[in-house]
């Protein structure tokens, strides 16, 4: 058996996650009203079941107007919170560290699925639209409804409605809790130069601009007990001419580390295009590992831990990645809808359990006496 960072211990706070992998939030746009649905309970139990350190449920909105779709998860009732938990319990059982996204998607919500064109419902869907706000009045893209600027009352009010999803996150019985600040949701909208003109407090200088996503952040701190960690994801750059850049980034990462953050998840782009791949441009260049360099730099000039994520496929890419100490966690997404077994899979492709002891007993005691065939 073969020692290897991928699948050592990572401790935070009061927390420790079994190894360093850790499954992205990946919307399944299959809520009701906000509430779990049967098919979030089938799809985590498929996840918990390959074995990760940990299993960030989609991101969850912290009131209605905030949901990118009708289908998205909600956190901003209690009543939402049995179904949460029931997500949280599944990955308890398995072993797995339960963890969960809120977030708000500002001028990119009231939009149909991807696979229903992710165009505005206002422009015809079936489903009835919602009003959408952001930190400007500036539409994601041409022909798409003008967001309606926020105030600064209603910017107090989300700073609340934030709080109140962290409390109920942990009564839902997460330890691992996510701000989600990119990607052109609505935290993201007030740090980029690009979405935000504003012409008061929240806007202008960088200080300005990270002023409502940092109260956002130290009011989410203030409602989770001591021991649950606190991580922020971020789109370190927009990779685009006038848009938010790594230094950026890096001064914000040291913002919120003095406000008691413990990880940035370090993504990219979204400020223009959908949040889902597949249509509007690409501000960044994908490739195997795209984003690692981000979260390398931001982990060494924050002096902070962070995420990777973007096209981490390979369980020795995602091994050197972390004994590199480019990274703290490796975060495995569309990988692992592919592959829900992808963490217990790269126990045996890197020679860490290779008589398939973390799989579940029910699997691993058929699969060490399958037999060898060799295909000539």
């Amino acid at each position: 058996m073969r020692a290897t960072k991928l699948f050592t211990p990572f401790k935070l706070r009061g927390i420790e996650l079994p190894n360093r992998v850790l499954i992205s939030p990946m919307s399944q746009y299959s809520a009701v009203d906000g509430m779990v649905q049967d098919w979030h309970r089938f799809h985590t139990a498929g996840l918990s079941r390959g074995g990760p350190g940990s299993i960030m449920v989609e991101v969850a909105a912290v009131t209605r107007e905030g949901r990118g779709t009708p289908g998205d998860l909600g956190i901003w009732s209690d009543e939402q919170i049995p179904g949460l938990a029931e997500l949280a319990h599944i990955m308890t059982a398995h072993g797995v560290v339960p963890s969960i996204q809120i977030g708000h998607a500002g001028r990119k919500a009231s939009t149909g699925r991807p696979w229903e064109g992710n165009q505005p419902l206002a422009l015809g869907a079936a489903e009835s639209s919602w009003e959408t706000t952001g930190a400007s009045s500036l539409p994601v893209q041409d022909g798409w409804p003008v967001p309606r600027q926020l105030d600064t009352d209603e910017l107090a009010s989300l700073v609340e409605r934030f709080r109140e999803a962290a409390d109920r996150a942990i009564r839902a019985g997460y330890r691992l809790i996510e701000i989600h600040a990119a990607h052109g949701y609505l935290l993201h909208s007030f740090l980029s130069p690009v979405t935000n003109q504003r012409q008061d407090n929240y806007g202008g200088s960088l200080e300005n601009r990270m002023r409502f996503p940092l109260q956002v952040t130290a009011a989410v701190r203030d409602a989770l007990p001591s021991n649950i960690p606190l991580s922020v994801r971020i789109s370190t750059v927009d990779g685009i001419e006038g848009g938010w850049q790594l230094a950026d980034s890096i001064a914000f990462s040291r913002e919120l580390k003095r406000l008691g953050v413990d990880l940035v998840d370090c993504s990219s782009g979204g400020i223009q295009a959908p949040a889902t791949a597949g249509k509007g441009p690409l501000a960044v260049k994908r490739g195997p590992g795209f984003q690692v360099p981000f979260a390398h730099a931001v982990k060494r000039d924050a002096n902070i831990a962070t995420i990777a994520v973007g096209l981490i496929v390979d369980p020795q890419q995602a091994e050197t990645i972390l004994a590199s100490n480019q990274a703290d966690l490796v975060a495995i997404g569309r990988e692992a809808l592919h592959n829900p077994n992808w963490p217990l899979h790269a126990r045996l492709a890197l020679q860490a359990d290779p008589d398939y002891l973390a799989w579940p007993e029910q699997y691993g005691w058929w699969l060490k006496r399958r037999p060898r065939v060799s295909v000539d």
